[in-house]
């Protein structure tokens, strides 16, 4: 795709003619396009950049936010920062300035930091949608696939491979001086002509954007028909025990039935907000990336002004608006975003009651001798009753199991 922060099909075109003539007069952007576009892409960016903030905030620091699909969201959050801080920002100074104001290393950096941060949202994008789908439509297998552990080393390879990826950006930029009538300007663009780059962004365009939407577009499809067409599949969690006994007040035992239609609905709710990302992704690209693809078989592209202030915009916004998305479909970030921002009731958590937790230990320790974290692939949006049958004042009267014993460490315990 074209750099985000000028008009380089503009420079391409002209860099044929500029060590031979001039290109004419030039005419600054209006008063209106300054004041309107200096205001929007600061609001965006910054409501962006804040939110974004947030996102990898409560989930590095709120210890059950740790989820493997959220791993994938933080992922997705430090890409949108790149994007909004190396697209976003330096549009503010072309507003204002009318030229490149960041010399040669800033052309390189922020060039390659854009498409960075491009790449690696739409492939943050793509693994949580294959962890939606494996956790969904295969529960079984999610188990060992859909780890905390797995989750970091697919974010890693991304990001290295997207970094590599990119590092062709750094030879292909580059500064070059516009001479017009009345002022020589410095602009950032691309060593090679148009002709040489089509084939390069053809490429880019089919990876990371249509190749994403259509896989997206089928899984999505087969989560859908799970979900809403078909019984939700039975987790193996909730298959190894479906009936749990606790300890009452009385000290006799009763049987409650698992909550499976409570767990359906969350991850109905968890599907929706991870597909409405998606959506937006596909939508507020697309005027961009339609534009450079009509403008490619045009002899004279059409650059105007305010189309592609109007373009930009919606990169922005849609680096922009997943934190709010989060906030309006997920419980569990509405609550943890108001926590960190200390304007909930500060509640402090209970720890899970003696025999809950042992409970909860002897599953796991009949679930194949798996690790905690294959217990986390939900991001489930249930508040745990943990201390409702288990009274604080009948811990001295729970009886343990040995082998239950040897698992009531801290990590063994989910809240």
């Amino acid at each position: 795709m074209e750099n985000l922060t000028m008009d380089n099909m503009t420079v391409e075109n002209v860099t044929s003619v500029q060590d031979s003539q001039s290109l004419g007069v030039w005419t600054d952007y209006t008063v209106q396009y300054k004041v309107l576009s200096v205001f929007l892409v600061s609001l965006i960016c910054g409501v962006g950049i804040v939110g974004n903030v947030m996102v990898i905030l409560v989930v590095l620091t709120t210890k059950h936010m740790r989820t493997p699909t959220n791993c994938y969201l933080v992922s997705l959050a430090a890409a949108d920062l790149m994007v909004l801080t190396a697209a976003g920002l330096p549009n503010i100074t072309d507003a204002l300035y009318g030229q490149w104001v960041y010399g040669y290393a800033g052309c390189l950096g922020i060039t390659y930091f854009q498409y960075l941060g491009i790449n690696a949202s739409s492939c943050s994008i793509t693994a949580f949608t294959v962890e939606r789908y494996i956790a969904i439509c295969h529960p079984i297998k999610a188990q060992f696939l859909c780890t905390l552990s797995r989750a970091k080393k697919i974010i890693m390879l991304v990001w290295a491979l997207t970094s590599v990826y990119c590092v062709m950006w750094l030879f292909l930029s580059d500064t070059k001086k516009l001479m017009y009538d009345n002022v020589v300007l410095l602009s950032c663009a691309y060593k090679v002509s148009r002709s040489h780059y089509l084939p390069i962004y053809f490429t880019d365009f089919a990876v990371f954007y249509v190749l994403p939407l259509m896989l997206a577009t089928v899984l999505y499809g087969l989560i859908a028909r799970i979900l809403f067409l078909n019984p939700l599949p039975s987790d193996p969690k909730d298959s190894t025990k479906k009936w749990k006994k606790e300890t009452t007040r009385e000290g006799r035992m009763i049987s409650t039935s698992s909550s499976s239609s409570t767990t359906a609905a969350s991850r109905r709710q968890v599907t929706k907000m991870l597909a409405v990302v998606v959506i937006l992704f596909a939508l507020l690209w697309m005027p961009y990336r339609t534009l450079v693809v009509i403008n490619s078989f045009l002899d004279k592209a059409y650059l105007d002004t305010w189309f592609l202030l109007f373009c930009r915009l919606c990169i922005y916004l849609n680096s922009a608006i997943n934190p709010v998305i989060y906030n309006a479909m997920s419980q569990k970030f509405r609550a943890a975003f108001k926590k960190l921002c200390h304007c909930g009731p500060q509640r402090t958590e209970k720890p899970a009651s003696y025999s809950v937790a042992l409970t909860y230990s002897a599953i796991k320790d009949m679930s194949n001798g798996e690790s905690p974290d294959h217990f986390t692939t939900e991001m489930d949006e249930l508040n745990t009753p943990t201390d409702q049958y288990a009274p604080t004042n009948m811990l001295p009267t729970t009886k343990k199991m040995p082998y239950e014993e040897s698992s009531l460490s801290g990590s063994d315990i989910k809240a």
